[in-house]
């Protein structure tokens, strides 16, 4: 019975819930009479009216012309359009955006500057619940007006150098910008400007744009640094008040406005003068209206009361009773008065299974808990988790710059691993950007296999990696093991891979020959420092641009050792199946399998080409004799055409002694046989050398560069370059060997 009882109750209240939503809504009067209580699609509720002694007779500003010009009735307050006026006291209204654009000279486009302002409704206050935003790379935006009867002035700087920077989503700064609206502020006007005519961003933001907006209406995207130029009508919302005085002034004034069954309320926190009416609790209607504000028969608009009660309307509210021969036994339910006993009995009966399933439920989750615990303990263990604590034990130095994070953490971190939080994806795994909770902002590594018998390796990996102190070499913060396969936690690099920024056209132009040597410098004191000044020599096995991290001031730093192999003190070399990227790498490398230190000089020399010539390290698109870049350059330079295939605002950027010099230690890095290349600290001192042919005269070289020209000499097939008398059409024996080796390895699949 008492469960019969619960389901009628279930059933009744759905039915409820049914009718409550297909009821039709209660019309109440919102004009006076005679007047017309709509624009178009938009209700004009009094105070507001479309024609004279239609609206509020002490304020014009509450006058709504419904005006027609665009065919559609469009209600317009003073020069704005407005979408919706509710009797809470809001006003939404459609704004346009400031703009200021530039031409690619630089000039000002004044056809379509555009600086808004809201002179049509000073009466009127700007809602909190907008904010001022502006966008743009070269952007700074300023909103005035008045605030408590007192000139206002604020604003907000935007700036970028390229779209890698920007985040969507985030409007703190770079690529936009934005501020709170103050309460009370009107009689505004807001503009857009540019700090440099957009000179530097123009390709892809030739505007500042700047603009109010609602806070939910607004997500920036990189987009909006073009899209804006449509000059749009933006959601925007007014807070609109009776009169300049406070309800207990008004109250004792013929013209207050609010009308039977209402209460006056005054604005808070002072946002501006002025009062608003509301009707009381139990009443609905337009409360500026005389008699706008009705009795609620709530027992007649839906059913208010549950299953075995009757709804008894009262002034301004209702109450339920208990039909004849029940009783009330709480708030919403009656139950015959004989049965008291029974309900008592089914209610301990649900009590107690409720908290029996209560109770299994913890167990299970418990249970659930235990089991997820063990098993990142089983992945801490499988990782090698133990032997690298007891290798940290041994590193003090280690403990202190190297963190194992927790699998929760690194969760948090890069918002479970979200697809947008994706950086970049490779043969080892993907790059995740995470932000950790201290704020700091890292790259997170998430490796696709797991190899078992490579544990050792990875933890003699990380001790050495941990211990490398060196500004450019990608920082190592700590790792997490207690995942199916372990995950690396990187130091952040802003500016993307060398890659893009040589071969994108657009970044190209923008790195000068000045910060290609200087970033070619860094890169091989970074490797030199990895083969001859750690405790235990490393070999990077994939040395490329892509794998080159640049940072916003240009300083490389070297990334990726996810192929890097360690090498003893007592070994040069190590027997290895061949890995690396096409293009760069070592064809003895490819013949033997012998892993040596000089196989990262011949990749450092591909990526030295690549910064001399811009293009890439292997591609299908060229000619078959143009395809791998190595070969191409070296012919090049035996056939005295490197002229040709530098690029262009190099050669008129830098010395061309230099460029000859740098090119020459280039061929040297690429030569077939490793015992023929150099070591990566030769390179690195010959290139800092080199450096200084910017600011020393060739009669001025000192006998340590002759010494080095000589060396550089010393590797056969130094070139002379006769711009007047073009190329040469001498052959080079030793690189169409290597050629050959190449385009048979490619043939065999290796």
């Amino acid at each position: 019975m008492g469960f019969h009882s619960m389901l009628v109750l279930v059933t009744w209240v759905g039915v409820m819930l049914t009718a409550i939503m297909a009821a039709p809504a209660i019309e109440y009067p919102l004009a006076l009479p005679n007047c017309s209580d709509s624009c178009g699609d938009v209700k004009i509720p009094y105070p507001f009216g479309t024609t004279e002694g239609c609206y509020w007779k002490e304020s014009g500003d509450f006058f709504i012309n419904c005006s027609k010009s665009y065919g559609q009735p469009q209600p317009m307050s003073g020069n704005v359009p407005v979408t919706n006026i509710s009797i809470e006291g809001e006003m939404n209204i459609l704004m346009y955006n400031a703009i200021d654009c530039y031409n690619r000279s630089g000039t000002p486009l004044e056809t379509i500057k555009i600086e808004p302002s809201l002179t049509g409704v000073p009466s009127f206050t700007v809602s909190i619940t907008n904010k001022f935003v502006a966008v743009g790379c070269d952007t700074y935006a300023l909103l005035r007006g008045t605030l408590k009867d007192e000139p206002f002035t604020t604003g907000c700087v935007s700036t970028c150098n390229s779209t890698h920077s920007i985040v969507n989503g985030d409007c703190s700064g770079i690529g936009c910008c934005h501020i709170d609206i103050p309460e009370g502020l009107k009689d505004i006007d807001f503009a857009a400007y540019s700090f440099k005519n957009h000179s530097d961003v123009r390709s892809f933001n030739p505007c500042s744009f700047a603009f109010i907006i609602q806070k939910d209406k607004f997500n920036f995207s990189s987009a909006y640094l073009t899209s804006l130029q449509n000059n749009e009508s933006l959601p925007m919302v007014l807070d609109w008040a009776i009169g300049n005085e406070t309800c207990e002034v008004a109250l004792n004034k013929v013209n207050y406005i609010c009308g039977a069954n209402s209460t006056c309320s005054d604005l808070k926190n002072g946002s501006g003068p002025g009062y608003r009416c509301k009707c009381k609790e139990g009443y609905y209607g337009n409360p500026y209206l005389k008699d706008g504000c009705q009795d609620i028969d709530e027992c007649k608009e839906e059913k208010k009361c549950p299953v075995k009660q009757i709804c008894v309307n009262e002034v301004g509210s209702y109450r339920c009773s208990c039909i004849k021969g029940y009783r009330k036994v709480e708030e919403a339910s009656c139950v015959p008065k004989s049965s008291l006993t029974i309900y008592l009995a089914v209610g301990i009966s649900i009590i107690s299974l409720l908290v029996l399933l209560l109770g299994c439920s913890w167990i299970y989750w418990g249970l659930k808990k235990r089991k997820f615990i063990k098993l990142k303990e089983k992945f801490f263990q499988q990782n090698g988790g133990l032997l690298l604590k007891q290798q940290l034990s041994n590193h003090q130095k280690s403990i202190e710059t190297t963190k194992i994070f927790t699998t929760e953490e690194l969760k948090k971190a890069t918002n479970n691993y979200d697809k947008s939080r994706v950086l970049g994806q490779g043969g080892f795994g993907t790059v995740y950007r995470g932000v950790l909770s201290d704020n700091t902002i890292v790259a997170i590594k998430k490796s696709k296999i797991g190899d078992q018998s490579q544990i050792e390796q990875f933890i003699n990996e990380m001790i050495v990696l941990t211990q490398i102190n060196h500004r450019n070499v990608v920082k190592l913060f700590g790792c997490c093991l207690e995942t199916e396969v372990p995950l690396l936690v990187y130091e952040f690099i802003t500016n993307g891979t060398l890659s893009n920024h040589v071969h994108d056209k657009s970044l190209s132009s923008l790195l000068s020959w000045e910060k290609r040597l200087k970033i070619a410098i860094e890169i091989a004191g970074a490797l030199a420092y990895l083969h001859s000044s750690t405790s235990t020599s490393i070999i990077h096995r994939d040395v490329k641009t892509a794998n080159i991290l640049l940072d916003d001031d240009y300083t490389a730093k070297v990334a990726d050792f996810g192929a890097s192999r360690l090498v003893p003190l007592d070994q040069t070399q190590l027997n290895t199946l061949v890995q690396g990227t096409w293009g760069y790498l070592d064809p003895e490398y490819m013949q033997t399998s012998q892993l040596t230190e000089k196989s990262d000089v011949y990749s450092f020399g591909v990526v030295m080409a690549e910064l001399l010539t811009g293009k890439k390290a292997l591609s299908f698109d060229r000619s078959e004799n143009d395809r791998n870049l190595a070969i191409s350059f070296v012919s090049a330079i035996k056939e005295d055409c490197l002229l040709q295939i530098l690029e262009d605002h190099i050669v008129s950027e830098g010395n061309i002694e230099q460029l000859k010099e740098i090119a020459n230690l280039a061929k040297w890095c690429l030569s077939l046989r490793g015992e023929d290349r150099p070591f990566m600290k030769e390179v690195a001192k010959e290139l800092e050398r080199l450096r200084s042919m910017e600011k020393t005269p060739l009669g001025n070289i000192d006998v340590d560069g002759k010494k080095t020209e000589d060396l550089l000499s010393a590797t056969s097939h130094s070139f002379n370059i006769d711009v007047g008398t073009g190329c040469s059409t001498s052959t080079t024996t030793e690189y169409d060997s290597i050629k050959e080796q190449v385009l048979k390895s490619m043939e065999d699949g290796r």
